[in-house]
């Protein structure tokens, strides 16, 4: 019997498909994102809005949990998975923002540095010796074709959104972000819904109700991370 042969084998390589086709560390690591806490996007003509779940442990010091980064001026990211694995994609992320930047003298289009970061995520479920990445991503920000929301997979793939979420909260934001998105919504509601929306998972899981927000203004085209006493208002207000 060959070494591929033997029960769970097909668990051990990340390079070989199993007879259905399947790559099984792919899924674990989908998996692994799909337990983490919620993250989402959502597009509207005035811009993005990028909103996560902040679960800290108890003696975590608050405001060192970091879910929502910023990619380059106009782009920022939401990670959910693991931090480490993140943090690599989104300096190597930063790093091409720079370069194009150098380069051509204008801001990078936001599809651009996603497929980059994927092109990153692909080969480690290509190439032997490694692990799949165990993070998806969900960028935002505003190029000089508008305003983009685009969700990765471990996979390397990704897929462009008007809204979306990942993560443990995702049966409860999902159907009501198809229910309540609309084109023609502003930013100002693209923020409440984002914010009810979290809330409302947390709540279904009874977890404490932390909230981080960003958004970035077709007006201004800059990230922007809102306060947390902003944030606030608006989960009183979702409340």
């Amino acid at each position: 019997m060959s070494a591929f042969a033997q029960p769970g084998a097909y668990d051990r390589n990340n390079t070989v498909f199993s007879p259905d086709g399947r790559l099984y560390q792919v899924e674990y690591a989908r998996e692994l994102v799909n337990r983490g806490g919620t993250i989402l996007g959502i597009r509207c003509g005035e811009g993005v809005v990028l909103g996560s779940e902040e679960n800290i442990e108890a003696l975590e010091e608050v405001g060192r949990s970091w879910k929502i980064f910023q990619v380059d001026q106009h782009v920022g990211a939401a990670i959910i998975g693991l931090g480490s694995d993140a943090r690599v994609l989104i300096d190597q992320a930063r790093i091409d923002a720079q370069s194009n930047k150098l380069t051509f003298d204008e801001p990078i289009d936001l599809e651009e540095v996603t497929q980059k970061i994927c092109d990153i995520q692909q080969r480690y479920t290509q190439n032997g010796g490694g692990r799949p990445f165990g993070v998806a991503m969900i960028l935002g920000g505003v190029d000089k074709s508008g305003p983009h929301v685009f969700g990765t997979h471990p996979s390397g793939n990704y897929t462009g959104y008007k809204a979306t979420a990942v993560g443990a909260g995702t049966e409860t934001v999902l159907p009501m972000l198809k229910e309540e998105y609309r084109e023609d919504l502003t930013l100002e509601k693209s923020i409440k819904l984002a914010v009810k929306c979290l809330v409302k998972a947390l709540q279904a899981r009874q977890l404490p109700v932390r909230i981080k927000i960003a958004v970035i203004p077709m007006a201004t085209k800059k990230f922007v991370m809102l306060s947390d006493e902003a944030v606030e208002g608006y989960i009183k207000e979702a409340s």
